[in-house]
């Protein structure tokens, strides 16, 4: 545990984010023992021109003439910087060294507006955490002068075109400069560890509250009702750069009397796919956030198909652990990310080993396999990833910190 110090998060990912957030849960948990200042990406020029109506691009727009405080404060220990400085839009240049000059100058002068919040709030002797920001994140330390450096790696960005042209060559830098490097999988630790020897596995984080089904509140849709069991199911966007369509196609054909239910957003490969044809299976379409829970509660056994690939092979799926907290069966591809799972899901490599595995899922589910899967979901809190990137700091800077 670390308790009574200053951190300060960068990351890909503002505070006002319609979505989901890793970067914020942690914000939120660090916030509890800690003092807080979670800094937005900066607004480049490009957005600010191109989005100059939406209502969140004006705020920032507001900010930077100085009409707003660019400091906001979310609770006790928690403070939300919004950079006033506007940076260039550069991703787009092709050559490194120019890139390379042009990205240093956005760090310096998105450094300057950390310093002035930092100087503002008291924060001394802070530790850095930096949740993917590769590009801006490769100077900050020497400019920041943070007591602790940490990258924390859970995608793998420099396989997604945006990233992929500079950051294959600048993230393996920021690791190197990184006094501790942390991920959410095996396979980003072992990466890591090629170029950093303070890489630690944390986990992940997850709440999971919302599939908990203690008291069998959750109920099963009617859209589900007519629908012939075994069903075999999964929830989430059906996209061909995750999912293997093909391994969909063949479980369907092998197996006619499985019902085969997709519910989520397709991609035009999943629309053009045959999988539309085949009687067995069965598109629910998109569902609002809220009532996933009771899709899942109607299946028989959860898939999670993925195919293998740059984006997938280090992915840790929450949906994992949405299934757990409910209990179900799954089954899904064996990857080293899931490997933290092999005690509680069925990993496999094939089209076969689908089939196969689908089988014994539902042949030998049982009271006691539910209540394991449940415990496993419930272990992985955002308090224990928390706990674990601790954990890892502490163990990569013993030599030079003295921790409370």
């Amino acid at each position: 545990m670390i308790k009574g110090k200053d951190i300060v998060i960068i990351g890909i990912q503002p505070w006002d984010i319609k979505i989901g957030s890793n970067c914020k849960n942690i914000a939120l948990e660090f916030a509890k023992h800690n003092r807080v200042l979670y800094v937005n990406p900066p607004m480049d020029r490009s957005t600010s021109l191109k989005q100059r109506e939406d209502e969140r691009i004006q705020k920032r727009l507001r900010i930077a003439v100085g009409e707003s405080s660019d400091i906001e404060k979310i609770s006790d220990n928690l403070w939300n910087l919004y950079p006033k400085t506007i940076v260039e839009s550069i991703n787009w240049i092709g050559s490194h060294r120019i890139f390379k000059m042009l990205n240093k100058r956005n760090a310096r002068l998105l450094s300057k507006d950390i310093q002035s919040a930092v100087a503002r709030l008291g924060f001394s002797d802070f530790i850095l955490f930096n949740d993917s920001s590769m590009f801006l994140g490769l100077h900050l330390k020497e400019m920041l002068r943070p007591e602790v450096y940490v990258y924390y790696m859970r995608d793998y960005l420099v396989k997604v075109p945006y990233w992929q042209k500079h950051g294959e060559r600048i993230e393996p830098e920021v690791v190197k400069k990184a006094d501790v490097l942390t991920t959410n999988s095996d396979f980003f630790a072992d990466f890591g560890l090629q170029l950093n020897p303070h890489s630690y596995m944390v986990g992940q984080g997850c709440d999971v509250s919302h599939f908990s089904d203690p008291d069998n509140s959750i109920k099963v849709p009617d859209a589900l009702t007519d629908i012939p069991s075994p069903i075999i199911g999964y929830v989430g966007s059906l996209t061909s750069l995750r999912l293997d369509i093909g391994l969909l196609e063949h479980i369907a054909n092998q197996k006619k009397d499985w019902s085969i239910v997709l519910v989520g957003p397709e991609d035009e490969d999943f629309k053009k796919s045959d999988l539309h044809h085949m009687p067995n299976v069965y598109f629910l379409g998109s569902k609002p956030e809220a009532q996933l829970p009771n899709y899942v509660k109607g299946f028989d056994v959860a898939i999670n198909p993925q195919i293998t690939n740059h984006l997938t092979i280090g992915n840790y799926p929450r949906k994992i652990d949405e299934y757990l907290a409910l209990g179900k069966p799954i089954v899904a591809t064996k990857t080293k990310a899931m490997k933290m799972f092999e005690n509680c899901v069925y990993l496999g490599e094939s089209h076969e080993d689908y089939l196969n595995l689908i089988e014994k899922a539902l042949g030998e589910n049982s009271q006691e396999l539910i209540k394991k899967r449940i415990e496993v979901a419930q272990s992985h809190t955002w308090t224990n990833n928390v706990t674990a990137i601790y954990n890892a700091i502490q163990q990569a800077t013993e030599d030079k910190i003295k921790w409370n």
